[in-house]
């Protein structure tokens, strides 16, 4: 099993896994699964054989929630 390689600087990779994620989240792997599936957050990027979240999307939803912004209205009023 390889370990954790360790994260530089002050901020998250651009681009996390799903055990990055929910530790960063505080959170399980299955609950990062449930709010996918509910689009509390968003869906991951699948390249070869990673599946990864842009840190950057996850912040955006996280701040859209906590605001009770809702993102079907959010796009109605952006058209």
């Amino acid at each position: 099993m390889a370990g954790n390689r360790a994260i530089f600087g002050d901020r998250p990779p651009s681009f996390v896994s799903k055990a990055t994620l929910a530790a960063e989240l505080d959170m399980s792997e299955s609950t990062v699964d449930s709010y996918v599936q509910r689009g509390l957050l968003p869906r991951p990027i699948k390249r070869g054989g990673s599946v990864r979240w842009c840190w950057a999307e996850v912040v955006a939803a996280m701040n859209a929630e906590a605001s009770g912004e809702d993102p079907f209205m959010s796009g109605v009023n952006n058209v």
